[in-house]
């Protein structure tokens, strides 16, 4: 079969990629290795954990603020399978979803093992151990990633296990460790927590969600104290052993002092890894960077003229919406237009509650750049529609710059912040200052007016309600 572009890898990135290829009338074909579509985020990633860290989030209200709201529940308790046989509905529904996209586009979906043949033929191993071939003008390599580990950890996924593995575990443990305070570590840590478990963190760094402001480090982990999550920072872990029905881990604190820990699980969430073992990029002359990654141009091409790639294959921050920007980007690229992403403004997002997000520069990023600004900063505790809620943990801080006004950097830590950090996304894409947000009419009372105040804050301090 020939083919104008093929994807290999069904997950945001290629999925978004094919769907955009046929609507610029391109002859699409997707190559999936898994049974079904979605890649790593709809299977084993960001669904299937926001899914439970929804249920989980249910279960605390219930049991710990529905009385205050005056609402009486005699006994309240988990259904642990029912929780995790709704995560796997959830999961398929969203699975569905894509495969339903597919046939809407005329996209042909095959599934098995795909690799080069030459940069212009794809091989395609099936589960059946039979080999199918296409040919294709261009191929766009979205493959993703998996989770990473540390040299001396086997990862038996029995005890020691991934974030694939604590969405499918068949009872609630008593105890886990988590190796990293990163966004999986926290999310998932705080899934557990939430039920009960007693959950321990171990971070290498001196904060956690280390690659966000520091201040969000700081108040999450207050937050997250109160669910009982126990933290040692700046330890860095030396050895993990698996028993039968536990696991004792080794590290050593900032003063070099040996320290143990034992749990029933233990959590490795220290980040992923590119995913592209098998797929013969030798035969076409592509190597990878020492860190795994596909080098590409700023086309995302790569140095086989019409092979690109895009998402957690190639550089930049590994998430899901990255990915699907990238699809669109190639997809148009090679239809003839000239797309464009702001990298600088692809936000993150951490799902706890209270969520955190970010997009911008850091306040030490802009110090270290010695670039000029100012603070703004808003706790919701001052916000009415918070204290409506009971949601008065977080802040929204701002950082703008110090001569044009201009908005650098957005940190924000709260209720529903990942659907409230779209308007800083939004706003700085038009080079918005902070003065333009604070002349902007917020509906009262609502989340989003936190912002606003926040940016009024940050021009000569004229925030409202503080």
């Amino acid at each position: 079969m020939q083919y104008d572009v093929t994807v290999i890898g069904s997950g945001p990135g290629g999925y978004v990629a094919a769907i955009r290829c046929a609507q610029l009338g391109m002859k699409t074909a997707i190559i999936e290795r898994y049974p079904t579509l979605g890649g790593t985020c709809l299977n084993v990633g960001c669904i299937p954990s926001k899914a439970l860290l929804d249920s989980t989030e249910h279960y605390h209200n219930a049991t710990h603020t529905f009385a205050e709201h005056g609402i009486k529940v005699p006994k309240v308790s988990v259904d642990f399978t029912q929780m995790i046989n709704r995560k796997r509905q959830v999961v398929n529904d969203n699975v569905s979803g894509i495969a339903f996209l597919m046939k809407k586009n005329k996209i042909d979906v095959f599934h098995g093992h795909g690799s080069f043949e030459t940069a212009n033929k794809i091989a395609i191993k099936k589960e059946d151990g039979t080999t199918e071939t296409i040919e294709t003008g261009k191929v766009i390599i979205a493959t993703g990633s998996k989770p990473a580990s540390l040299p001396f950890i086997n990862i038996d996924k029995k005890r020691v296990i991934t974030s694939t593995e604590a969405l499918e575990l068949k009872k609630i443990p008593k105890s886990m460790m988590v190796i990293g305070g990163g966004v999986i570590g926290m999310e998932m840590g705080s899934v557990y927590a939430r039920l009960g478990t007693e959950v321990t963190v171990i971070e290498y760094a001196d904060n956690i969600i280390p690659s966000m402001d520091k201040d969000l480090g700081k108040e999450l982990m207050k937050t997250m104290k109160r669910l009982g999550v126990k933290f040692h920072l700046s330890t860095g872990v030396t050895e993990v052993k698996a028993g039968k029905t536990n696991v004792t881990a080794k590290a050593k604190d900032k003063k070099g002092n040996e320290v143990e820990f034992k749990a029933e699980y233990c959590l490795v969430s220290v980040g992923r890894k590119p995913y592209t073992e098998g797929l013969g990029l030798d035969k076409i002359g592509l190597q990878t960077t020492d860190r795994g990654q596909i080098p590409v141009n700023d086309h995302l091409q790569t140095n086989v003229s019409n092979v690109y790639a895009i998402g957690d294959v190639v550089r930049g921050a590994m998430l899901a919406h990255k990915a699907e920007e990238e699809g669109v980007f190639v997809a148009e690229t090679i239809s003839g237009q000239k797309p464009h992403i702001n990298y600088r403004l692809i936000p993150g997002v951490v799902y706890t509650w209270p969520e955190v997000a970010a997009v911008g520069y850091t306040e030490n990023e802009l110090k270290e750049a010695k670039i000029p600004y100012k603070t703004g900063k808003f706790p919701f505790k001052a916000s009415g529609r918070a204290r409506a809620s009971m949601d008065t943990d977080g802040f929204i801080k701002v950082m703008a710059h110090a001569e044009t006004d201009e908005i650098l950097g957005v940190g924000m830590i709260g209720p529903r912040i990942a659907d409230l950090i779209a308007e800083a996304v939004v706003a700085m894409e038009f080079r918005a200052s902070a003065e333009d947000i604070s002349r902007m009419s917020h509906a009262h009372p609502t989340y989003t007016e936190a912002f606003k105040e926040a940016c009024l804050a940050a021009t000569e301090n004229r925030a409202l309600h503080i």
